[in-house]
C-alpha cells in the first residue's frame, strides 16, 4: 500500500535518487535543493511503499510582479516517481494530497508545467492559465485555483523562484 508523508531531512537522499531515476538526469534534483536552500518549498512530499522512496513531489512559491492583492500562488514542481511505480497510482496520491497541503498552508492557486494529458484529470486547464502573464504558455502550461476565482486577482507578471534559473 502506497503512503504520502511530508519530507524530512533524511529523505533528501531519496528524493535526489527518485527524481534523478525518473527523468534520467540531475537537473529536477538539483532543482529541489536550490528551493529548499532559498527557502521557497511550500510543500514537499514522498511517497512510500512499505519503507521504500518510490515518488516525491514539491511546490514552491510563486509571487507577482506589480502591485496588488495577489493571491497566494505555488508552482508544482517536479513531481517524480521511480519508473518501477510509474502507472500505479503513486503520482495520484502525490498530487492530491499536495494539492490538499497547499489549500491547508492558504495557497490560492497552483501552477504546473506537464503533461497536458495527465494535469487536466486534477482539475488543472491550460485555458485558466492561459490569461497569466508568465513566462511560458501553450496546452502544458495549465493552472488550477483552489479558491474558485483567486486567478481574477492575478495582475502582473508570474515570477519564478530564482532557483528555477527563469
Amino acid at each position: 500500500m502506497i503512503s504520502v508523508r511530508p519530507e524530512t531531512p533524511a529523505d533528501h537522499a531519496a528524493i535526489r535518487a527518485i527524481n534523478e531515476a525518473a527523468f534520467e538526469q540531475p537537473d529536477e534534483a538539483d532543482l529541489v535543493d536550490r528551493l529548499r536552500e532559498s527557502g521557497d518549498v511550500v510543500a514537499s512530499l514522498i511517497a512510500e511503499e512499505e519503507e521504500d522512496a518510490i515518488g516525491h513531489i514539491l511546490f514552491s512559491r510563486l509571487t507577482m510582479s506589480g502591485s496588488g492583492d495577489f493571491p497566494p500562488l505555488a508552482a508544482l514542481a517536479p513531481m517524480a516517481v521511480v519508473p518501477d511505480w510509474q502507472g500505479k497510482e503513486a503520482g495520484t496520491l502525490l498530487v492530491a494530497a499536495g494539492l490538499g497541503e497547499c489549500r491547508a498552508r492558504g495557497v490560492e492557486a497552483v501552477i504546473v508545467l506537464g503533461h497536458a494529458d495527465y494535469y487536466p484529470r486534477f482539475g488543472f486547464s491550460a485555458s485558466l492559465a492561459a490569461g497569466l502573464d508568465a513566462p511560458f504558455s501553450g496546452e502544458s502550461f495549465m493552472a488550477l485555483e483552489l479558491e474558485p476565482g483567486a486567478l481574477a486577482r492575478a495582475q502582473g507578471k508570474l515570477i519564478y523562484p530564482a532557483a528555477f534559473g527563469l
